[in-house]
């Protein structure tokens, strides 16, 4: 405030009051905190993956205008007898018509003593990366190509919630051959996922946001989205990255596409 530099003036020093007339202190309290049970387990689990995984990041954009506009009448239509529908089913949905082209993504990698086995596995079991009170876990949605949008959908939200409310089995926590991870509206424009170990990719969802979008020389509103994606590079080469976020990226930007044998 004006009143402050004119203290300042006054005083030759710095003013030591603030703007609002309250004393400024200085905060020297400190605490430690025990890194125990899940958040011990959690801390080995990215120490051992970042230790382990060479990573790289392939960011890319997605028009997701259709697959919304596409979700809301499906929500409209059939909210009230399967359930509603959130963008996450539909990526679910990607990732099983995608992955078949690209067995090296779907695949564990076992580098224990030295050597390397990579595991390519036909069953699509999808991690859900999932914020608890406790800490991050990762609840397992199995064969995913098995399931439909909705019972994909009502999956999801009984694995979140019994991760949440500390009842999920721990059966339930394992066995993922690939996993998805999202901030939801806290998504951010870009991200730098860490693969769940021993996998070897990892999907991030950023927030979609309405903006204005070049198309056919005009100025158009879009909902676009960013898809920012880890790959161990031992195992993922970074054209196959790109051509594997790319295949996502058409599927979601038609999304009749994921329905089409």
């Amino acid at each position: 405030m004006h009143e402050d530099l004119d203290a300042y003036v006054a005083r030759g020093g710095p003013v030591s009051s603030s703007a609002r007339g309250g004393p400024l202190r200085e905060r020297n309290e400190q605490s430690v905190v025990p890194v125990i049970g899940l958040r011990r387990q959690i801390a080995r689990k990215m120490q051992e993956s970042k230790r382990h995984i060479p990573h790289f990041t392939y960011v890319e954009e997605v028009d997701v205008t259709e697959l919304e506009a596409l979700r809301t009448r499906l929500n409209v239509k059939w909210q009230g007898t399967r359930g509603h529908l959130t963008l996450l089913p539909f990526l679910l949905r990607a990732v099983v018509c995608a992955v078949p082209a690209f067995p090296d993504v779907n695949a564990r990698y076992d580098d224990a003593e030295g050597g390397g086995n990579v595991t390519r596995y036909g069953a699509v079991h999808i991690g859900i990366a999932t914020q608890t009170e406790g800490g991050l876990m990762v609840p397992v949605i199995r064969h995913a190509e098995a399931h439909d949008l909705w019972s994909c959908a009502t999956e999801v939200g009984r694995l979140a919630e019994a991760a949440r409310a500390g009842k999920i089995g721990r059966d339930e926590l394992s066995g993922s051959t690939i996993t998805i991870t999202s901030l939801g509206a806290l998504g951010g424009i870009v991200t730098t996922p860490v693969i769940n170990y021993p996998e070897v990719a990892i999907i991030g969802v950023n927030r979609a946001v309405e903006r204005p979008v070049i198309r056919g020389g005009a100025v158009v509103p879009r909902r676009m989205m960013n898809l920012s994606s880890s790959f161990d590079h031992r195992v993922v080469d970074g054209m196959r990255a790109a051509e594997f976020v790319q295949a996502l990226r058409g599927f979601l930007e038609a999304p009749a596409t994921l329905f089409i044998e």
